[in-house]
């Protein structure tokens, strides 16, 4: 992969960190509450998370992409290598959560099962020792859980302010605008900043640039529905104004052709 090419689709790089980023978080934060409330959590949801070389799972991918992105980015913000530190962070966290996840659910299981078959016989004290290292398992998957849970609330502010630098990102704006509750719901009480921070004190400007690109990609009917959204935000804004009046058009136009050829 060239770093002339990387440069060039730097923006659908920034677009694809934002949508898995917000997609691990989302996976990870069920597992994290399962947590909270059996002590365990699945070593099969990790496994798939990570994935292997040959065919790599979300996380792994999130990894690799913001490799290319945040070492690449002529233009990025000073956060860039620290966001990119932190989310390779994040994916080893999860290996090593992913091993005692295995550790608990089947040797945890088979210990058990063991010492029973063993119990009143000569070498169950053996064995009892062994007994000594479940709890320890335990206490690192408490520990993994703690520093993944801190590490990813602090790249959701340090995404904040390096996205600032993408406010003419059109596939952004698309993404921001098509998967609107999920990212609402990875950032909360951040989420209000990230797009002070993009859009400034114009959000009008997301539903715009997600327009126009929904225009160029012929959706025109959710076309329309972001402009409206823009035009419901700044309706003195003669640009939302206008692209919904183009992708009415453009709607109507399609439907006309249907129409015809049906």
């Amino acid at each position: 992969m060239s770093t002339r090419w990387i440069r060039s689709n730097m923006q659908e790089f920034a677009r694809d960190v934002m949508r898995d980023f917000c997609l691990s978080c989302r996976i990870l934060e069920k597992q994290f509450t399962q947590f909270d409330t059996t002590g365990s959590v699945s070593f099969t949801v990790f496994n798939e998370l990570q994935g292997t070389m040959m065919n790599k799972g979300l996380l792994w991918r999130l990894k690799d992409t913001a490799h290319h992105l945040f070492g690449n980015d002529d233009g990025a913000r000073d956060i860039a290598p620290m966001i990119d530190w932190t989310l390779g962070y994040i994916f080893h966290e999860c290996v090593k959560l992913k091993e005692d996840a295995y550790q608990h659910e089947r040797y945890g299981l088979r210990y058990r099962t063991l010492s029973r078959s063993l119990q009143g016989k000569d070498v169950e004290p053996l064995a009892g020792r062994m007994e000594e290292v479940l709890p320890q398992t335990q206490e690192s998957m408490t520990r993994e859980v703690q520093r993944i849970r801190f590490l990813l609330e602090q790249t959701k502010l340090m995404l904040c302010n390096y996205y600032e630098s993408h406010a003419g990102n059109r596939l952004l704006a698309r993404l921001l605008h098509d998967r609107d509750q999920l990212v609402r719901s990875v950032f909360g009480g951040h989420y209000d900043a990230l797009l002070r921070g993009i859009y400034e004190d114009k959000p009008e400007r997301l539903y715009i640039q997600a327009g126009e690109s929904l225009v160029e990609g012929g959706r025109y009917a959710e076309a329309a529905h972001a402009a409206a959204m823009a035009v419901n935000l700044a309706p003195r804004c003669e640009k939302a104004r206008q692209l919904h009046r183009q992708a009415v058009t453009l709607q109507n136009n399609s439907s006309n052709r249907r129409a015809i050829d049906a």
